[in-house]
């Protein structure tokens, strides 16, 4: 059985549209496209990397919303072939979530069809690396909704955005996670790994025992 992982940018208040760009995803007229990318440019960056290459250095393949696909196809081709992580895209196979009758150009794409939930657990039932997510908040929806994410790799970045996409949005069941490792960048960028928990939410209350009625009276 493959696991299901996925890497995501998010704010504090969790929101995760367009960290790259003004122009990656602009939908509710969302005005802070590239929000993560003075953290790239300065202290703390090369924690971040790190970070980043401990997910891409084990094999995986690729599981991507049509949106994020699209903007990936647009780049990473295009990169130029000394750019590792261009050459590592365009060697693994990239799963996406639309239909047959979708032309995907870029090499070793392949389209999940139009049952996308269950193209996708028959993906995770089988043989393989870990099929890796990268953005993607609607099919990330889908996901979460029936628990099909295995490992949450979390860069949370210092920063409140307001309205915008959420990670945690109208998908998410509720679910115990366990952290597995977690640091803190220069930047204040905080690194965390989150894995699936077992059985359901504990609960308990913080109320005072009541009191016996007759010492109370």
């Amino acid at each position: 059985m493959r696991r299901i992982v996925i890497t995501a940018f998010i704010s504090l208040d969790g929101v995760m549209q367009a960290p790259g760009g003004p122009e990656e995803d602009p939908t509710g007229r969302f005005t802070l496209g590239g929000w993560t990318v003075p953290f790239w440019e300065g202290e703390g960056a090369a924690e971040m990397g790190a970070f980043l290459d401990e997910t891409f250095g084990q094999p995986f393949d690729l599981l991507l919303g049509r949106r994020t696909y699209e903007i990936f196809a647009a780049h990473w081709p295009n990169v130029g072939p000394d750019d590792p992580m261009g050459a590592l895209f365009d060697r693994v196979t990239k799963h996406v979530a639309t239909g047959p009758d979708i032309a995907l150009s870029w090499v070793n794409s392949r389209a999940l069809g139009p049952d996308v939930v269950g193209a996708v657990r028959q993906l995770k039932d089988g043989d393989g690396p870990d099929l890796l997510i990268q953005g993607s908040s609607v099919l990330v929806q889908a996901l979460l909704a029936n628990d099909l994410i295995d490992e949450f790799r979390l860069l949370v970045f210092p920063v409140l955005l307001g309205p915008g996409k959420t990670l945690f949005g109208e998908g998410t069941i509720p679910a115990p996670l366990r952290l597995l490792r977690s640091r803190t960048a220069a930047n204040g960028v905080v690194m965390s790994v989150y894995a699936r928990g077992d059985g359901p939410i504990a609960t308990g209350s913080f109320a005072l025992p009541a009191q016996d009625a007759d010492a109370a009276s």
